[in-house]
C-alpha cells in the first residue's frame, strides 16, 4: 500500500504542474526588440527614415527603388515581430483560463492578439513583396502597397493590440492580478489603440500608433512577467 502511494505521488505531482508554455514576458520583449529594429536598422542602412504616408508618391517609389535592401529588411523584421506576438496571445489566454477567468476578457484578448499578429505579419509581407519589384512597377502601385502596409501595421495592429491589452487589463484590475497602476495603464493604452483608427480620417491622431505599438508591447512584457501562473498566486497579490 505504501509502495503504491509512493509511486503514484510523483505522477500526481507532475499532473498538478501543467505546462505553462513559453515565458510571456520574454515573448513580448522579443516582439518589442524586433519592432524597434524594424524602425532603427533600415533607417541606419538607408541613411534616412522609412517614408511616412504623407510623403509624395514619387519620393516613396524612389525610396523603395534606391533602398531595396532597407525595405526588404523592414518587411522581414516586421513579419518576425508578429510571430512572438501571436504566441504571446495564446500563452496568456491559456494562463487566464487557468486562473479561472470565465468572462469574455480572455477570448477578447486572444482575438485581439491574433488579429494584431496577423495584421503586423501581413504588413511585413506586403513591404517585402513590393521591395522585390519596386523598380518594375509604376509609382502609384508602390504608393498603394506602401499605404496598405501602413494601414495593416498601423491602424490594424493598434486596434488588435488594444483588444489584447484590454482583455488582460480588465480582469487584472478587477481581480488584482497585477498592481492597479499597471492595469489602469493598460486600459489607457487599450483605449488609445481602439481610437487610433480615427487617424484614418484625422491624420493628427497618427501619433497614437507608435505609442500603442512600442509602449503597448513594453506593457505586455511587464504583465507577462507579473501575471500569476495559477490560482494559488492570486491571493498573495490580492493581499
Amino acid at each position: 500500500m505504501t509502495d503504491t502511494t509512493a509511486s503514484l505521488a510523483p505522477e500526481n505531482a507532475r499532473a498538478g504542474r501543467r505546462p505553462d508554455g513559453p515565458n510571456a514576458g520574454i515573448l513580448a520583449i522579443i516582439a518589442l526588440v524586433l519592432s524597434i529594429a524594424t524602425v532603427a536598422l533600415p533607417a541606419i542602412a538607408a541613411g534616412m527614415a522609412y517614408p511616412s504616408p504623407s510623403t509624395p508618391s514619387g519620393d516613396i517609389a524612389r525610396y523603395f527603388t534606391d533602398h531595396s535592401f532597407s525595405v526588404t529588411l523592414t518587411g522581414f523584421l516586421a513579419f518576425g515581430a508578429s510571430v512572438p506576438l501571436g504566441i504571446y496571445a495564446a500563452t496568456t489566454y491559456a494562463r487566464l483560463l487557468r486562473l479561472g477567468i470565465r468572462v469574455p476578457g480572455p477570448n477578447i484578448s486572444f482575438y485581439g492578439g491574433v488579429a494584431a499578429s496577423v495584421m503586423l505579419g501581413a504588413s511585413g509581407l506586403v513591404i517585402w513583396a513590393v521591395s522585390q519589384a519596386a523598380a518594375e512597377v509604376p509609382a502609384a502601385v508602390v504608393r498603394l502597397a506602401a499605404d496598405a502596409a501602413f494601414a495593416l501595421g498601423g491602424f490594424g495592429f493598434a486596434a488588435g493590440a488594444g483588444l489584447l491589452i484590454a482583455g488582460i487589463a480588465v480582469p487584472a484590475l478587477i481581480l488584482r492580478l497585477t498592481p492597479r497602476w499597471l492595469a489602469w495603464t493598460g486600459l489607457v493604452l487599450a483605449a488609445a489603440g481602439e481610437i487610433s483608427f480615427l487617424g484614418m480620417v484625422w491624420p493628427g491622431l497618427d501619433y497614437l500608433l507608435p505609442i500603442v505599438r512600442f509602449v503597448g508591447l513594453a506593457w505586455l512584457a511587464v504583465v507577462g512577467f507579473l501575471l500569476p501562473r495559477n490560482r494559488h498566486e492570486v491571493p498573495k497579490r490580492a493581499n
